[in-house]
């Protein structure tokens, strides 16, 4: 990191609760994890006396099943975030010009700027039509966090191509895509493409992920990612879920039918932004009952229901997201919402 620019950038706010006496669809985290997520991690205490295996084989196969990719090309770390600031960290410079897609995760500038980089912002929507010559790094956010959207897979790829073309690195923050039936970026050349068992799995405090790389990008990564990213237990029990087809399956059908209906409840409210992850995102209504983003979230805590203040990314002014949660606790958010 850029030791000046670390002086000038700040944290950026996330949602999530650790109260567990509140509902919390501040967070977008599935409320179920796979079975046998807990009996893996417990039988892998025993094999935490010593330092993990060198190179996650398990771990690494198990990933690249799961995104459809070559083991080799997996970098195991811890979380989808250290994929994403290992990637921008070992290739953004001082100066450099980085395509960032917006409203999206307020990550993505943040490490840009740790780093001494400059984000240039363009809409969310609008990012796979943009031209990648003169930045070193454009990030696509698929299935985009807070808005829930995609851009088409011909649109994707295409920019894909324009990237490598123009040697410009394409960051894929796959995080919400396991929840969607799309085909990863992961092992394109020109793409780093950076994957969380936070989400779909359930798993946020595990902190586990992967990213998959090709070529120099992956050179970059194996060399920077911390020795022994991941501790024995989350290797056991990453490896575990993301065998878990089943339960991906099911999810999916559950998380998509949930949605629908949720959107159709809080459309009489809202104007709910159409997307395909497990979050939607609302805007207030000049003549919504609340009056304002902060007096609904006020009430709604003091229901014990949490949702998140979407005004805190960049270009939302009376927005809120909601994650998709299980059928009765969707229930319970629409009856405090009165819709």
């Amino acid at each position: 990191m850029n030791p000046e620019a670390v002086d000038r950038t700040e944290r950026v706010p996330h949602g999530s609760s650790d109260d567990p006496d509140v509902l919390d669809f501040s967070a977008n985290i599935n409320p179920r994890t796979p079975p046998g997520t807990r009996a893996a991690y417990e039988d892998a205490l025993d094999a935490a006396r010593t330092y993990p295996p060198r190179g996650y084989p398990d771990y690494r196969v198990a990933a690249a099943d799961y995104a459809d990719c070559d083991p080799p090309h997996v970098v195991p770390t811890a979380g989808g975030l250290q994929a994403i600031r290992l990637t921008i960290a070992t290739h953004v410079s001082p100066g450099d010009g980085v395509l960032l897609p917006a409203p999206s995760f307020g990550e993505y500038a943040r490490e840009v700027r740790l780093q001494g980089g400059e984000p240039t912002f363009v809409p969310h929507d609008e990012l796979v039509d943009a031209d990648p010559a003169d930045h070193t790094l454009a990030v696509v956010c698929v299935p985009n966090n807070p808005t829930g959207d995609a851009p088409t897979p011909d649109a994707l790829r295409a920019f894909a191509r324009r990237c490598r073309a123009a040697d410009t690195l394409l960051l894929a923050d796959e995080a919400f895509l396991g929840f969607t039936d799309r085909d990863s970026l992961a092992g394109e050349a020109g793409v780093v493409a950076a994957r969380s068992l936070t989400k779909l799995f359930g798993l946020p405090g595990l902190r586990a992920g992967f990213a998959v790389a090709r070529g120099r990008a992956l050179d970059r990564l194996q060399t920077a990612v911390p020795a022994w990213a991941l501790g024995t237990p989350a290797a056991a029990a990453g490896a575990r879920a993301m065998r878990a087809d089943e339960f991906v399956r099911e999810t999916r059908d559950r998380v998509a039918g949930e949605r629908e209906r949720m959107r159709d409840r809080l459309g009489t409210r809202f104007d709910v932004h159409d997307g395909e992850a497990p979050f939607l995102c609302c805007r207030l209504r000049d003549d919504d009952p609340d009056g304002s983003v902060p007096a609904l979230t006020a009430r709604l805590d003091r229901e014990g229901i949490a949702v998140r203040d979407a005004t805190t990314f960049r270009g939302l002014d009376r927005h809120v997201r909601v994650a998709v949660r299980l059928p009765d606790e969707n229930d319970r958010l629409l009856e405090a919402l009165d819709v």
